[in-house]
């Protein structure tokens, strides 16, 4: 059978039954070979744990790969793609690393663990480069085989920070009791006192509870709009004293589960501005909490990217729309898709430059060492990794993309609340000194 019927048939077949049941259909397929020495990646993402769960990162590199197969592979080479899931914990991280040098991949590419500690020190000793990964440890923005393709939590906190202080004069945040999570207050604060705003009131609390009616308690109190005392609906006074209160949460998963116990306590005439980053609520999470009914409905959102109806994502769903398969665990409003498609952009093109039958690691981090500029259609400006590149900050050397979009949930869907995206490069530099 030709090389071109091969992969129409492939391709047929998934289509009708279903990706999940043939093991010639997925990130792994080998629909339409190319010329050259296939090459092997691995992306990398918990699923079905009881904190963060990231399914559509793994599925995007998935249906991504079936995209460019199709094509004849990325410059001759037939992408394979390895998956693994980290289960959300600290050996799991590391067991998926050296999954990925077991299994001679020449990248880590569009992932998710906030477990750094754990899974870089295996990648470095393989010399295994770390490509766009979702941000969600102090590591990706410190290791020189990382190449971070947006400003992660740091970005978004000192973003959300600036946002919130043109509104609000008590804020709350509200964060998870880790090593990475402790790191937020200071962002948060540096971005508010920008605009010559007070620190906001820390709420450390567990990333994996069933409910939070302390720290929503906490939370509403520090806002101004204490749920022990009754509102006193459609007073001027009560409205002008509890306006200028936020709440602002980053708990990934938890984050609904958060503001649900924070909904129960809030005590009517006495409502407070709810906000929160992309990642913690996105527009799915709207969806299905009750679109324009929704609690979140006039949240402010702090995103690393354009909204997810901008025309610049359309390529993207082109392909999730005919290489998913109908897979639900693609959501193209996802940031950590909307990573994981950033990042193999990023992958495609440093291959491209090479021109080479036999691409390694090495010929990868040389390339994006010397310079190689990934360009994103604007989704993000041109990404380089060179030293001048580089953030001043002794926190976040690698953060070479710090724009973050602002945006606020209006009638059930997240717009944009101006045009463009806003740099807190600066802001972030302030905050490695504040520390």
């Amino acid at each position: 059978m030709t090389g071109w019927r091969r992969s129409f048939t492939v391709l047929a077949l998934c289509m009708t039954v279903g990706a999940a049941l043939l093991t010639g259909c997925g990130g792994s397929s080998d629909a339409s070979a190319g010329s050259r020495d296939p090459v092997t990646v691995m992306t990398w993402a918990p699923e079905g744990t009881g904190a963060t769960n990231m399914p559509g990162m793994p599925a995007m590199a998935s249906a991504y790969a079936r995209w460019v197969n199709a094509q004849g592979g990325i410059d001759g080479h037939r992408l394979r793609i390895v998956t693994c899931n980290d289960h959300n914990d600290l050996r799991g991280a590391a067991a998926c690393a050296r999954q990925a040098v077991t299994d001679n991949a020449i990248a880590v590419v569009g992932s998710y663990s906030i477990y750094g500690q754990s899974f870089m020190p295996p990648l470095e000793t393989a010399g295994i480069p770390y490509i766009g990964g979702y941000g969600a440890s102090s590591e990706e923005f410190r290791s020189s085989l990382s190449y971070p393709v947006n400003g992660g939590q740091a970005a978004l906190l000192a973003g959300n920070g600036k946002q919130l202080a043109r509104d609000c004069e008590h804020i709350a945040l509200v964060r998870p009791e880790t090593v990475d999570g402790d790191e937020l207050p200071v962002l948060l604060d540096t971005g508010l006192a920008e605009s010559h705003r007070g620190p906001a009131t820390d709420i450390p609390t567990t990333a994996d509870a069933g409910e939070y009616s302390g720290p929503a308690g906490a939370a509403l109190k520090a806002a101004g709009a204490d749920p022990g005392l009754p509102g006193r609906t459609g007073t001027a006074t009560a409205t002008a004293r509890t306006a200028k209160g936020c709440v602002t949460a980053a708990l990934g998963d938890r984050t609904e589960t958060f503001f649900d116990s924070f909904r129960r306590l809030e005590q009517p005439g006495r409502k407070v501005r709810v906000a929160s980053v992309l990642g913690s609520v996105n527009q799915g999470l709207i969806d299905s909490t009750g679109g324009a009914r929704s609690p979140f409905e006039g949240a402010y959102v702090t995103g690393w990217y354009p909204q997810a109806s901008d025309p610049r994502w359309q390529p993207m769903r082109d392909v999730i729309g005919r290489y998913a398969f109908d897979d639900n665990r693609i959501d193209p409003a996802d940031a950590g898709v909307q990573t994981t498609w950033i990042a193999y952009s990023a992958l495609r093109q440093t291959i491209e430059s090479l021109h080479r039958d036999h691409v390694t690691a090495d010929d990868l981090t040389r390339a994006l060492d010397s310079g190689f500029a990934v360009h994103t259609g604007g989704i993000t400006p041109t990404l380089r990794w060179r030293f001048e590149d580089m953030l001043a900050s002794r926190d976040f050397p690698r953060l070479v993309n710090h724009r973050v979009t602002y945006q606020v949930v209006r009638e059930g869907r997240l717009v944009a609340v101006q045009k463009d995206a806003v740099d807190v490069g600066p802001t972030l530099e302030k905050a490695s000194m504040a520390e």
